[in-house]
This record gives structure tokens, C-alpha cells and sequence, in this order.
């Protein structure tokens, strides 16, 4: 088999050509704050585990329940939605889907028992089902291809700032004013986000190139593009790698307040601020290790599958060493070190996919990235907790977790194997949609 050269310019289409930085920072601290949004909505109900348990007399698994089930629906709608959204417009479906999972949240303040709580949060996962996706393919859009795993780290760093936030907030305000307050706080937030996110920013400004495109309009409408979700192996290896690792670091976001309400016999605001440092270790881990991906990636792009297969193993080590240790200030150390580890592949899988895919489609695939990642981790992971958790005790069940990052490292392996085969092969297609397309303009 010929070697295959495979460079920096290589790696994906450059979709940024026309847009100034000042406006893409711009874009990305919209978007970004969205997302933050969309998570504080979406944990703030894990700082609140222990007074929903004792007021409504729940188990484990109908908590895990209550939190899986908005991954249970981003996991089903994202695909459709994300598909809409990149034919119909993102910015529109952004702020649509802003208002929609900010106003379940007020819903789930006003609910008076576990069956109204339950079609509160399956609203907001209607609600959120899309945004990570849409939202992250529009950050993509705006920067430079080499920026793409620092800037798809950082945004998804945005999940685990929310989180950081939903969880200490929500803890605080559940201490003091019940835990009501926690979910009505989250979605004034969010509703004030979702009215000026479309002020700001417009369609036109976004994407330039591909309005411009009218061959790209056309490759659009035909099944070409889309074919490139899931045409290569190392793409589909992106998609399981990615979901079975967010198995770990999600399950451990959802479950550590009630694990150091348990264990440590912390309250809900204190369980809730210790647990909110976790979470922003696991957002500053990504970060880095998307940095340090694009660094070590510039001239061998593979290098960032052979780091997210280090993550995988290295969060791995940590994680089951901490939670063999019994409760203290080691355990807890370790913990923050292997959720650091833990987060990193958000980077690596993020600009897997964005370079293996068609940038017309890029919605879609982080729709499918999402899909697998809610459907494989996300979800789930505290389902399974949950019930394990029921059966063996929390502490227990957390010994068990971080094995599945074995079975993620080994899926990043076997597409590292063959990422440079699958680039060569999308960078034939692109050159043969060329001539292709300078026939659709000769006859505009």
C-alpha cells in the first residue's frame, strides 16, 4: 500500500475565508453562552438529587431517570433537528431551541410531583436535543481548520462550565431559597440568552462562503454530503470512541453530589461546590488537551487520535485508583486529575469529524457525534449507574465505571488505523466534485 502524505492543509475545508476574528469571537461567546445555559439547565437537577429524594420518596433509578431522559431525547431528535437546522438555517434553530429547553425549565420549577418533573425534563431535552451540535458546527465554521480541536474543545468546555454552574448554583440557591428556585434561576438565564443571540448574530454574516456557493447549494440537496457521515471507519470510530468516554466523565458529573452527600456526608451547597470543582477540572482538561491536540497535530494530524487513546487510558488509571481509596482529600485529588484526563477527547473526537465530514453537513455529523455520545455515555451511563447503584451501593458501582475507558481507547485505536486512507479518500471525492461544480456555475 502507497504511504500517504497526509498535512496540515490537508485536514478539512477551510470554511472561515470572509469572516473578520473580532466577529468570530463574537459568534463564539454567543454560542458559548449558550451552552452554558443549556447545561446549567440540564445539571442544575443533579444538585437537587437529595431533597427531590427525600420530598417525593425516590430511588436511585428513577433520579437517574429524570437526568438520562433529556440524553435519551438529545440522543433520538439531534440527527433530525441538526439536518433541519443546517437546510433551514442554525442561528433560527439556535435561538428556538434556547427559548424552548429554558422554558421546560421553569416547567420542572413548577412541578408538583415526579410524573410533571419526568415531561419537564423530556421537554428540555426536546429543547437541547440539537444545540451542541448546530452550535458547534457554527463555531467550526467561523475560525481556521487548525483552530479545530482547541475551539471544538473550548466550546464543549462550555458543557462542563454550565455544569459547574448549574450544580454550585443550583446547590446554593436549593440551601436557601428550595429547590424551585434553582430551576427558575437557570431559566431566566437562558430565555434572556435566547432574545439577543439573533440580534447579534446573522446567517449572512456566519457563512459567507457557502451562501456564495451556489455549487455548494446543489452538493447540498444531493446525497454526496451526507454520505460522509458515515462513510469512512475512522469517522464511525470517532462516534463510538467519543460516546463510550463521555460513559465515564458524564456518569461522574451526574452522580458525584449524591456521592459526596452519601459518602462524605456534605449538604447539598457544600456537595455542590466540591462538585462543581470536579466538573471545571474536567472543562480546563479539555481545553488543554484540544490545545495540545492541534499543536502536536499540525504536521501529523493522526498524532491527536494517538492522544485521545492516552486520555482514554490515562483517565482510566486515575479514576479507578481514586475510587479504591476510601473518602478524603487523595481520593478527591485523584478524581479531579482523572476527570481532567477524562474530558480530553472532546477536542480530538470534535476535529475528527469535522475533517472527515462535508462542511455543508456539519451540523449533522456533530448531530451524529452527539447521537452517539448521548446514546453510548450521556445517557447511559447514569442509567446503568443508577441501577448498579441500587444494587451494590454508589461507591461500588463508581469502582466499575472508568473500565469502560478501555473499551474507548481501543475503538480510537482501530480508527487511527485508518485515518490517513479515509482523508486521502475524502480529498479525492472533494477534487472530483471540481470540475463538477465549475459546470453548475457555467450554466447559472
Amino acid at each position: 500500500m502507497a504511504a500517504y502524505h497526509h498535512s496540515a492543509a490537508d485536514d478539512g475545508e477551510d470554511t472561515s475565508i470572509g469572516i473578520s476574528r473580532r466577529y468570530a469571537w463574537i459568534v463564539f461567546a454567543l454560542t458559548f453562552g449558550l451552552l452554558i445555559s443549556d447545561y446549567m439547565s440540564r445539571q442544575v437537577l443533579n444538585a437537587v438529587f437529595p431533597l427531590l429524594k427525600a420530598e417525593w420518596t425516590l430511588s436511585d433509578s428513577q433520579l437517574g431517570l429524570l437526568s438520562g431522559i433529556v440524553a435519551i431525547m438529545v440522543g433520538l431528535l439531534t440527527f433530525p433537528l441538526s439536518l433541519v437546522a443546517d437546510r433551514f438555517g442554525r442561528v433560527r434553530s439556535l435561538a428556538l431551541m434556547a427559548g424552548l429547553w429554558s422554558l421546560a425549565t421553569l416547567g420542572c420549577a413548577l412541578a408538583e410531583n415526579y410524573q410533571q418533573m419526568f415531561l419537564a425534563r423530556f421537554l428540555v431535552g426536546v429543547g437541547e436535543a440539537a444545540y451542541g451540535s448546530v452550535g458547534i458546527a457554527v463555531v467550526v465554521a467561523v475560525f481556521p481548520r487548525e483552530m479545530r480541536a482547541t475551539l471544538a474543545g473550548s466550546f464543549m468546555a462550555g458543557g462542563m462550565f454550565g455544569s459547574v454552574l448549574g450544580i454550585a448554583l443550583g446547590g446554593v440557591l436549593a440551601q436557601h431559597l428550595g429547590w424551585r428556585w434553582a430551576f427558575a434561576g437557570m431559566a431566566l438565564f437562558g430565555l434572556l440568552l435566547a432574545i439577543l443571540y439573533p440580534l447579534i448574530v446573522k446567517e449572512a454574516r456566519i457563512a459567507p462562503r457557502r451562501q456564495a456557493d451556489e455549487a455548494g447549494k446543489a452538493a447540498l440537496k444531493s446525497r454526496r454530503p451526507l454520505r460522509t457521515l458515515y462513510s469512512s471507519r475512522s469517522v464511525i470510530g470517532a462516534y463510538v470512541g467519543s460516546g463510550l468516554q463521555l460513559f465515564v466523565g458524564g456518569t461522574v458529573i451526574v452522580w458525584i453530589p449524591s456521592y459526596l452527600n452519601r459518602y462524605y456526608a456534605m449538604g447539598t451547597d457544600k456537595a455542590g461546590a466540591v462538585a462543581s470543582i470536579i466538573v471545571l477540572c474536567s472543562g480546563v482538561g479539555i481545553i488543554l488537551c484540544g490545545m495540545l491536540c492541534d499543536r502536536l497535530g499540525r504536521s501529523r494530524p493522526d498524532r491527536k487520535i494517538s492522544l485521545a487513546i492516552g486520555y482514554c487510558l490515562g483517565s482510566c488509571l486515575l479514576l479507578s485508583l481514586a475510587f479504591s481509596l476510601p473518602p478524603g482529600t487523595a481520593q478527591l485529588v485523584l478524581i479531579c486529575l482523572g476527570m481532567m484526563v477524562a474530558a480530553g477527547t472532546n477536542g480530538p473526537s470534535s476535529a475528527m469529524v469535522a475533517n472527515l465530514t462535508h462542511y455543508s453537513v456539519h451540523g449533522t455529523a456533530f448531530a451524529t457525534l452527539t447521537l452517539a455520545n448521548n446514546l453510548l455515555g450521556l445517557a447511559t451511563g447514569p442509567l446503568i449507574t443508577g441501577k448498579v447503584s441500587d444494587l451494590i451501593g454508589l461507591d461500588k458501582a463508581f469502582q466499575l465505571v472508568p473500565l469502560i475507558s478501555i473499551l474507548a481507547a481501543a475503538v480510537f485505536f482501530y480508527a487511527r488505523g485508518h485515518y490517513h486512507n479515509d482523508m486521502a479518500r475524502l480529498k479525492d471525492e472533494k477534487a472530483g466534485e471540481t470540475p463538477r461544480n465549475a459546470a453548475l456555475e457555467s450554466h447559472a
